[in-house]
């Protein structure tokens, strides 16, 4: 195989694939090859996890259900992503962009060139790179199975539900099948979600009885991810009676799915399951304004936080809503008995706080990134509505 032209290869993927794709010998790049171009290349986020996959062929998931794919070959390693089936929402990019420390000015350009990749689903990148490892890695066969599915504790599976089936053929009488509780358990839990009650979910969870559910698969491993994939169906309709925008919620269900189908670990799919059942109730929770919002209420909430990265006029969201901005400014206030301009501020200084927080940028790049028009202009109101300048909320916080 010593014959084969790296580069050609990695340019013939990457046009019929449409996705960004990369060369590596050893930890030098030697080639970037893309059918969009990016101000800078997401992979530098994740680039150390992506690294360390030795196998021959293998994938990273990204926290937005990008994928990477990955080939280890004896003259090189190639990069395949990012992908998905179901491409991140505008909000999540902008964050993405800001975490890049993608300047304000090339922003668009990075949204335009992300929306620009080819979506492919995981399993096609997977078998596309299967294809190519046969020519670099002696003529090995992988199939997808062998890439993402742990073939021992498949092994393990079946010969305890043959031994299991043994027992009951042979050794067990028959006996009643057990009663099934995950009826009550299931509203009792989508209550929460619809309601946005992230505290009383946090603390049922700490105390959650057992689930007695019914058999929906023959296998351990397809049970835990057929059980998680009615419960994505729960908590998305759940959520959105809770507010939240149908698209948003059905895209937030689609790629836990696709991450789900990817585990093979019972307790990564149980604790997958608790985080997609709590981010549901933590998004209906910041739709909520008041004991009982109204619609007009959770309109503006949503389109808060769907803008929550550019500068938010009044009159842009009245027309949106086919209002005038005197009414719409009144009856928010009237609603929430707060004003429009308080609400939206509040919002974007709880987001600075989450940045400053669980990120390094510097004040001044988290400022720009929620579209305040100067650093002075967000110290003054981060100030006013968080009593403490970011810098010093950061410094007090322990950071």
């Amino acid at each position: 195989m010593g014959n084969v032209d790296l580069k050609y290869v990695v340019g013939a993927v990457a046009s019929l694939s449409g996705v960004p794709v990369r060369l590596f010998e050893g930890e030098k790049l030697i080639l970037f090859q893309s059918p969009v171009k990016l101000p800078r290349d997401p992979m530098l986020l994740y680039e150390k996890e992506i690294r360390a996959i030795k196998a021959h062929v293998g994938y990273f998931a990204t926290p937005l259900f990008h994928y990477y794919g990955v080939l280890n070959a004896p003259v090189g390693t190639i990069v395949v992503g990012p992908t998905s089936q179901i491409m991140a929402g505008e909000q999540d990019l902008r964050e993405l962009a800001f975490r890049l420390d993608i300047p304000r000015e090339e922003v668009p350009a990075f949204l335009t060139a992300m929306h620009g990749i080819q979506r492919l689903p995981v399993e096609t990148l997977l078998q596309m790179l299967c294809t190519v490892n046969h020519f670099l890695n002696g003529g090995e066969t992988l199939t997808l199975s062998d890439v993402a599915i742990a073939s021992d504790f498949q092994r393990t599976i079946k010969n305890n539900l043959e031994q299991r089936r043994t027992k009951k053929i042979y050794e067990e009488a028959p006996r009643p099948s057990e009663s099934h509780n995950t009826l009550a358990l299931e509203e009792a839990l989508m209550d929460m979600v619809r309601r946005g009650d992230t505290a009383a979910l946090k603390s049922w969870m700490a105390a959650a009885p057992a689930v007695r559910g019914g058999t929906i698969a023959t296998t351990q491993l397809r049970q835990l991810r057929n059980t998680f994939i009615v419960s994505a169906t729960l908590a998305s309709r759940a959520a959105i009676r809770g507010g939240m925008r149908e698209e948003e919620a059905f895209s937030l269900s689609d790629g836990y799915i696709q991450r789900v189908e990817l585990l093979t670990d019972p307790g990564k799919i149980l604790n997958l399951q608790y985080s997609m059942v709590l981010e549901y109730t933590e998004q209906v929770e910041k739709l909520h304004l008041g004991r009982h919002p109204s619609k007009l209420a959770t309109d503006v909430a949503n389109y808060v936080r769907h803008h929550l990265s550019e500068p938010i006029s009044t009159e842009k969201m009245a027309e949106e809503f086919y209002l005038s901005r005197p009414y719409l400014s009144a009856q928010f206030k009237r609603e929430t008995g707060q004003t429009l301009t308080d609400y939206i501020l509040t919002e974007k200084t709880e987001e600075a706080k989450c940045l400053l927080l669980y990120s390094d940028k510097p004040a001044a790049a988290i400022g720009a990134y929620l579209g305040f028009s100067s650093h002075g202009h967000f110290i003054r109101v981060f100030k006013k509505y968080a009593g403490l300048t970011p810098n010093d909320f950061r410094v007090h916080s322990g950071i």
